[in-house]
């Protein structure tokens, strides 16, 4: 019988109610769907390998239940239609008790109805702020979410870097589309109209035109919501090719490894609003030396959120004290004061479990940390 997202998604359904494991040594499986192919690949990398080293440090610690955790990866393709058909291969198993979730927005976007029908938590890292918002009882987000992050590139742009004439360049998807949204916003709380605003579509390979708009119009700032950290990495060689100066303060891809291993000298001197930054607390500096002394590379963002929602779900079920997804969802709305990479997680009744964010600056190729800001609203 061929696998159609139907057949995939409604046969395990009853799975997940009855199943019962026969052995106590028999692991707890959770499903990641994250991109193996594709222009996102690299990053997919990082998130694979967050995740294992998690894995690995739960179950060196007594696993859960005392079982371990298995790992289960599905390629996103870095599409929608790959990400749909993921998490429909990690729901027909009907062995998978949570999730971790699609990297970016519009993918969460496109697989939600589909965990809304299977009942299960999924964390994730996307940050368009209406994913929590539109009555899905089973996500769970792992960082601050855009309306954050665009308070932080406003504040930090206007009264610390003094800028007040700003382009604005986002991915035209959701992701990006609601950055741009909310950094408009923010900025026009300050009193300051963009002198440009300019989208593009993901995947490009030629961003002339969007440089010379930036160029013509006399912008000393750049605000930037990129979804694929590549994208970014060639807009910022045109940049610098061109004769652009500005300053520049984008969301997180612009401090991702990728970005920064494609790009170069070109990032030198830019600043992020991240998520992950190795000297913002203990946790993140532990992880990120474990991360070199596995993986040969340091860590960014990409690994930092699966190894923080591992944990998260490792720590929810031993408080529910099963597998049953109910039990599990209560457990993490019951999170209080949970350290880990990324902050110290409280989740609200919407999912969202992280207000705060990092700023950093690009010193020479070296994300430095400049400060952490926290909202309590």
């Amino acid at each position: 019988m061929p696998l159609t997202r139907r057949t995939a998604l409604l046969a395990p359904l009853s799975a997940f109610a009855v199943r019962r494991y026969a052995h106590a040594e028999e692991t707890i499986k959770i499903g990641q769907i994250a991109p193996s192919t594709g222009p996102n690949a690299e990053n997919g990398r990082f998130l694979v390998n967050g995740a294992k080293l998690a894995v690995t440090a739960v179950n060196a610690a007594g696993g859960v239940l005392g079982r371990p955790i298995e790992l289960v990866v599905e390629d996103d393709q870095t599409s929608n239609p790959g990400a749909v058909l993921a998490f429909s291969r990690l729901v027909s198993r009907g062995d998978i008790v949570a999730f971790i979730g699609a990297p970016t927005s519009t993918q969460m976007h496109a697989i939600a109805p589909d965990i809304l029908r299977v009942g299960r938590p999924v964390m994730f890292n996307a940050s368009d702020p209406a994913l929590t918002h539109m009555g899905n009882r089973w996500l769970f987000r792992v960082r601050a979410h855009d309306a954050y992050s665009a308070r932080v590139i406003a504040g930090y742009g206007v009264e610390d870097l003094g800028k007040r004439n700003w382009a604005v360049i986002h991915s035209t998807d959701a992701f990006g589309t609601a950055g741009m949204k909310y950094l408009v916003a923010e900025l026009d709380r300050r009193g300051i109209k963009p002198a440009l605003i300019q989208g593009y579509v993901n995947q490009q390979v030629d961003f002339t035109a969007v440089v010379l708009a930036v160029k013509q119009s006399g912008a000393d700032v750049i605000g930037s919501y990129f979804t694929i950290p590549a994208d970014l990495a060639v807009l910022a060689r045109q940049l610098r090719q061109l004769g652009v100066s500005a300053a520049w303060i984008g969301s997180q891809a612009i401090a991702t490894a990728t970005a920064l291993s494609l790009a170069g000298p070109a990032l030198f001197g830019t600043y992020g609003v991240v998520d992950f930054a190795r000297e913002s607390n203990p946790e993140a500096t532990a992880f990120d030396t474990s991360y070199q002394q596995t993986y040969r590379t340091p860590g960014d963002a990409f690994a930092a959120w699966p190894y923080d929602e591992i944990n998260i779900l490792a720590h929810a079920i031993n408080a529910a004290g099963g597998t049953d997804a109910e039990a599990i969802r209560t457990a993490l709305l019951a999170i209080r004061d949970l350290k880990g990479v990324n902050g110290t997680f409280a989740f609200d009744a919407n999912g969202d479990g992280l207000r705060g964010l990092n700023v950093v600056r690009n010193d020479n190729g070296r994300m430095m940390f400049v400060r952490h800001v926290e909202f309590t609203e």
